[in-house]
């Protein structure tokens, strides 16, 4: 082999080198089609947070859920109440507009912040609960000489359960002044209707829906309303409260945001307020 065969050879053989690495690597520059592993891993890794975040939340609801209450409620002011409501109605209408949520939607204004009430909020602590919350020297077993005019209404998210509350209430029951029975548990809307234009009641005790029939018939009638109540610690047996069904929430929040109400948050004159038990 002479001087100038031998630098010819090396060069060639360092082309065919690089050749061969260029075409290694070419391949490592494409780029990854969808549904390659790496995407699949950032899935599950998505899932699994996302799965994580419910457990989280599920143990937390546990731990303030025990012994048919939600402890959570009553430490709520009106800020909180009021996110929570509307919260609550997203998750139940998720087609709801920006509008009709804000039609929906209590103020801040309208809650009574019920969170110094340290006692249990079992039922038998309903009528102390209302005696804290109502003007000094004020007889809730009094009422309004026109029958169906409640100062007071107590609201509940099944029949059964405002049964018992009017059981709880009858410490304020009078001759003079009965706790008005206002759902639709054995009781005919007729009747209810009837029962309201002859008794006087200073407090009544029912459901979403049978409150706002009897509203928009007229025989339950809002002059002198001056608190509403409603019955939001207790949860069933299911571990579901008056928010946590659509079919109780949604009827709540069209009674609050009533215009003959909603007016009345806040204001100087009959004011009315929402305390939440």
């Amino acid at each position: 082999m002479t001087d100038t065969e031998a630098p010819k050879g090396l060069s060639n053989k360092l082309q065919n080198k690089r050749k061969r690495q260029a075409d290694d690597a070419a391949p490592q520059q494409e780029k990854p089609e969808a549904g390659t592993p790496a995407e699949g891993t950032s899935k599950k890794k998505q899932k699994k947070n996302k799965n994580k975040k419910k457990l989280a939340e599920h143990e937390e609801r546990q731990i303030t859920r025990k012994d048919g209450l939600d402890e959570s409620i009553g430490k709520m002011d009106g800020r909180l109440l009021s996110d929570h409501f509307a919260q609550k109605a997203r998750r139940h209408e998720k087609e709801l507009s920006a509008v009709e949520l804000s039609d929906l939607s209590v103020p801040d204004s309208a809650f009574l912040d019920t969170s110094s009430f340290t006692s249990s909020r079992k039922l038998e602590q309903l009528p102390e609960f209302l005696k804290t919350f109502s003007p000094k020297g004020r007889d809730l077993s009094k009422s309004s000489e026109k029958p169906g005019t409640p100062h007071t209404l107590v609201i509940s998210g099944a029949a059964l359960r405002a049964a018992d509350v009017v059981r709880a209430l009858r410490s304020f029951q009078t001759k003079e002044s009965i706790v008005g029975k206002l759902f639709a548990k054995h009781i005919k809307l007729e009747e209810a209707k009837q029962f309201l234009d002859r008794a006087r009641s200073g407090i009544g005790a029912g459901t979403p829906t049978r409150i706002s029939d009897l509203i928009e018939s007229g025989n339950l009638k809002l002059d002198e309303l001056e608190r509403i109540v409603i019955d939001g610690s207790h949860i069933d047996q299911k571990q579901r409260g008056i928010f946590d069904m659509k079919d109780t929430h949604m009827p709540l929040l069209k009674l609050l945001t009533r215009p003959e109400l909603r007016e009345r948050y806040g204001s100087s004159k009959k004011s009315v307020k929402i305390l939440v038990f």
